[in-house]
Parts: C-alpha cells; sequence; structure tokens
C-alpha cells in the first residue's frame, strides 16, 4: 500500500532535498530494483551534468521533470533500470510489461514511447558493447514513464472541477512516487500500488479489455453494420441483436422456460445490462443502443475510471456509496455488499453533487430547516401566492433569529433570507422518520421521506438534491446494533421513539465514509459484472471530450 503521509507540505520537500545531498556527500549506496548494489561513477558524472538539480523552493511545484531529476539526487544520480553491463534489468523488463498493461486502464501509451524503449531495450540486450548515451536515455525514459503513469493512476489525468462542477470528492493520496521508487531496496515498485482499489475499478479494466478486443471481431462488427443499415424487424436484424448481445455478456446463461422465451430473455438481460426499460422486446431504444460502437463504449468505460481516480485509492472496509445515476445504494463490510437499496435522487434543475463525507449521526424524528436553494425557488413564491395556506399545507414555520416564531405576513422578497423556516417532526416532515446526518458544507444527507411512492419508479431523480434511501429503518438498525453493537436497539425501540414525534439524536462512534458519486459504469447487484447507465445528468460528452 502507497503511503499517504509522506510530504504534505513544502518545507518538508525542501528539507528531504537537503538530507539527500547530505546522504549523497557520505556515499551512500542502495539496492535499488535496477541493480545489485553496484555504483556507476560514469554513469552518475555524465547523469548528474545532464540533469540539473531538483528546484528545492519552498513553493515548488511538483512537476514530472523535478520528479525525475529528484529520483537521481536521491539516489547519487546511479541507474535505476539497467545493470553494470547495461543491459535492461529484470526490473526494467516488468515495468515495460506493466506500461503495456495500462493500455486497460484508458491510458494512451503514445505518451509513454513505449516503441523507442522497446527499441533501445533491444540494442543494449544485443549490443555486445553498449554505450553510455544509449544508457542513459532508457534509464531516463523509464524512469520518467514510471512517475508519469504512477501519478495517472492515483490522481487521473482531468482536474475533476474542470470537467464537473458538482464534484466535490478529496482525493486523499499524497504524491510520493519518486520516494518509493529510491527506495524500493531491491524490491519491483509495481505501478499497482497507485491503481484505484474500488471494486468497481478492476471491473471496467475487464470490461475495457473485452470491448477493445470486440474492436477487431469482424463477425461482431458486421452484425453492428447490419443492424444500423436495416430499417425494418427482419430475421437480419433479429440474428445480428442475438449476436451483438451475446457477444457483449458472453456470462449470459438463459435457462429455457414456458412463460419466456429465450429471446426475451436474452434481450431483457440487455437491457438489464443498460438500463434500459424491461420491455423484453427490441424496442427503438434497446435497438439504438444495441448500434453503438465499441470506440464508444471504450470511451465511457475509460471516463468512468477516470472518475475513479479522482476518489479516494481506498473506500475503507465499512462504507457507503450512492451511485446516483444508477439511483441505487450500497451499504459495504468487508468487500460484501450488507445492504443494496434503491434512492431518489436530485432533479436535473437540482443536481446531487459527488461528493464523500462521514455518516456521525442518525437522527430519529429530524425537524427540516429549509435550505437556501429550495427557500429561493420553493418557498417564497408560494408563500407570495398562497400567504398562510402555503405553510399551512407544507407544516412550516418561520422563525426570526432570536427563534421567536413570526407571521407570514412578515415576509417579503427583499426580507426572507433573514428568517428561517422549519418543519417540525411528524409524518409529512420531508425528512421522513429517519436522518443520516454526514456534515458536509453542501448540507447534503441521506434520509427518509414521506413520498415512498416514488422508490417504485424507474426514474428517481427527484428530489431537491438530497438522496432518500427506500427502507431506511433497517439501515438505521443495522449501524446502531451491528456496527455500534447496541443490541438494545430493536424495531420496537425505534417504533416508540418515532410515535413520539420527538427528536432524537443517536451520536455514532464509528463514523462511516458515505461516498456520493456519479459513475455512469457501475457494477451490478452480484458484483461480478457491470452495468451501464442513464447519464441523467448529460455529464459523460464533457469528461469523453476533454480526455481526448
Amino acid at each position: 500500500m502507497l503511503r499517504k503521509t509522506c510530504f504534505t507540505t513544502s518545507l518538508t520537500f525542501a528539507v528531504l532535498v537537503f538530507l539527500t545531498f547530505f546522504a549523497a556527500s557520505c556515499n551512500r549506496r542502495h539496492n535499488r530494483p535496477g541493480r545489485a548494489g553496484f555504483a556507476d561513477e560514469s554513469f552518475a558524472d555524465r547523469l548528474s551534468g545532464l540533469l540539473p538539480s531538483p528546484d528545492t523552493a519552498l513553493q515548488v511545484k511538483r512537476s514530472l521533470s523535478n520528479d525525475v531529476r529528484l529520483v537521481y539526487a536521491l539516489d547519487d544520480y546511479q541507474p535505476i533500470w539497467i545493470n553494470e553491463r547495461y543491459k535492461a534489468s529484470q526490473a526494467a523488463n516488468r515495468l515495460i510489461e506493466e506500461l503495456d498493461d495500462m493500455l486497460w486502464d484508458g491510458a494512451g501509451l503514445d505518451k509513454y514511447k513505449l516503441d523507442e524503449i522497446k527499441a533501445l531495450r533491444e540494442k543494449l540486450d544485443t549490443t555486445k558493447k553498449n554505450t553510455l548515451e544509449d544508457a542513459l536515455k532508457f534509464d531516463t525514459l523509464l524512469t520518467r514513464d514510471y512517475l508519469a503513469a504512477a501519478r495517472f493512476l492515483l490522481f487521473g489525468n482531468i482536474l475533476p472541477r474542470k470537467a464537473d462542477s458538482l464534484w466535490y470528492h478529496s482525493n486523499d493520496s499524497a504524491w510520493a512516487g519518486p520516494e518509493r521508487l529510491v527506495n524500493a531496496e531491491g524490491e519491483f515498485p509495481s505501478l499497482m500500488e497507485f491503481r484505484s482499489e474500488w471494486p468497481t475499478y478492476a471491473l471496467l479494466r475487464n470490461e475495457y479489455r473485452r470491448y477493445y478486443v470486440l474492436q477487431d471481431d469482424s463477425s461482431y462488427l458486421n452484425a453492428k453494420f447490419n443492424l444500423q443499415q436495416s430499417g425494418q424487424m427482419d430475421e437480419v436484424t433479429r440474428v445480428s441483436a442475438d449476436y451483438i448481445i451475446q457477444s457483449e455478456m458472453p456470462w449470459l446463461e438463459i435457462e429455457h422456460s414456458d412463460t419466456i422465451s429465450d429471446r426475451a430473455q436474452l434481450i431483457l438481460a440487455y437491457q438489464n445490462y443498460h438500463s434500459l426499460k424491461p420491455t423484453r422486446k427490441l424496442d427503438e431504444a434497446t435497438l439504438a443502443t444495441l448500434a453503438i460502437s465499441p470506440e464508444t463504449t471504450l470511451k465511457q468505460l475509460a471516463a468512468n475510471m477516470e472518475r475513479l481516480r479522482w476518489m479516494k485509492q481506498t473506500p475503507g472496509d465499512l462504507y457507503i456509496v450512492v451511485n446516483v445515476p444508477l439511483m441505487e445504494l450500497y451499504f459495504r463490510k468487508d468487500a460484501t455488499n450488507v445492504m443494496h437499496k434503491r434512492v431518489v435522487v436530485g432533479r436535473t434543475i437540482r443536481q446531487t453533487p459527488s461528493l464523500n463525507a462521514d455518516m456521525k449521526h442518525i437522527v430519529v424524528n429530524p425537524p427540516w430547516g429549509v435550505p437556501p436553494t429550495i427557500l429561493k425557488k420553493d418557498v417564497l413564491p408560494g408563500i407570495q401566492k398562497d400567504g398562510k395556506d402555503y405553510l399551512v399545507k407544507k407544516g412550516l414555520r418561520i422563525y426570526d433569529k432570536k427563534g421567536n416564531q413570526v407571521s407570514v405576513r412578515e415576509v417579503n422578497a427583499r426580507n426572507y433570507r433573514t428568517f428561517s423556516y422549519r418543519q417540525a417532526p411528524g409524518d409529512d416532515n420531508s425528512l421522513g422518520y429517519v436522518k443520516f446526518n454526514m456534515p458536509n458544507k453542501w448540507d447534503i444527507y441521506l434520509h427518509d421521506t414521506p413520498h415512498r411512492e416514488d422508490f417504485g419508479k424507474k426514474d428517481r431523480a427527484l428530489s431537491s438534491g438530497c438522496v432518500r434511501v427506500h427502507e431506511p429503518q433497517p439501515m438505521a438498525l443495522y449501524i446502531l446494533n451491528a456496527v455500534e453493537g447496541r443490541k438494545e436497539f430493536t424495531q420496537g425501540k425505534l417504533d416508540t421513539m418515532i410515535q413520539t414525534h420527538k427528536t432524537k439524536w443517536e451520536n455514532l462512534k464509528t463514523h462511516i465514509p458515505v461516498y456520493i458519486t456519479y459513475l455512469t459504469t457501475f457494477e451490478d447487484s452480484t458484483n461480478n459484472h457491470i452495468v451501464f447507465t442513464r447519464d441523467i445528468y448529460g455529464r459523460d460528452a464533457k469528461l469523453m471530450a476533454m480526455m481526448k
């Protein structure tokens, strides 16, 4: 596991560089992955003359070129990836293999100059007397590639907020690529250490590899072509559709049934795979999805791997993840789903942001304080139109800054922000009976709702931004019982508390990470395969365009 505690300040960076040069002056030698403890003064003299010393300014930006210089400065300008005969080391060969394998991460391999590196390796391995210049070039190119690939895997290529203005996840990874490489002490510092450990990421890599291979499958491409050219529902269309479904879902097994045909099962499985309406027929939406090119699918998979790189590298052993476009919640403990629930998320005009925060409280019978967005767009127009009748209908009361209740007649478009608007606990409270509080500056949380009929709908983008949870009481009891160890907290006790209509805060000793994210490809309920979701907020196109 990559240590995430190194180099959190520029001052630490400067101090390290100072200590590095002090150690170098004492002729310290390391057992690096590229050699068996040997020192090459010719290599060091030539390289130190070619590479300027790393910038030790307090505000220095950790650029790739500066990191390359830092690696060699930390290691007395000794070779990293070659042995004493200037041949490629075992570590060099493993790194080249791992760089090739990054194709399945959606990485553009052109920037790694692998063809040039492989040509140099061939030259070094076959030439009886290698030149210092070739050795220097091979070694520094691999060091550059290692650092570039590690940073890509850890943080991605795109700045999140440039692609998605509502992305607020914190990536807590500290960049220590140069230090990890230099301190490998004979071990190969695998790029795997920097890759996302979210289970979704591994599934997306596997899916990317499959669709990449399908790009060269002539039968598959011919079926796509036939489907795109056909203007009617004929046998060619049906056969082509069957072939595409079986190619894209090779794990699919059909069980013969007297109630549903094999073809209907096939189509239904594909519709579920792409979050389409389950009509069991080759309707317009299904045919349009079947015709999507593998290149487009690869871009979508790559975009979602990029989003995962923007998040924490490791989700933890106990966490909740809400996938907004899928409109579902997964509660996970030790890599197992202990709960899987439908959720209601924000409408298109009030989108749920992507963020992470820790759940710290469960609130029974929560009051509801109207947030600023709803106050401006809903409450004020309602008051202006219906006055007191609106407040009665919504169960709202108005309070001044001293906490005194005021009349609706005192509120107008100029002063409405000076008051607070609250809804008392009860059966009609907008938050329902249970709220899962996860303090954050965007005032987003998970909660119950009196509109429980919405969970039966396919389109559940219906809220004002927060996440409504289907049947939240079992989740509250699981947290209080299984996580907190409070065995006395039974359904009967919870029912009694709810009936009082009095607010009760239950503080959690175990703070549970909650990740609200936007992934249009995600694992299915089995955690063995992925599903494609609808891009409900239309965010994919911008990110895919930036990733070109």
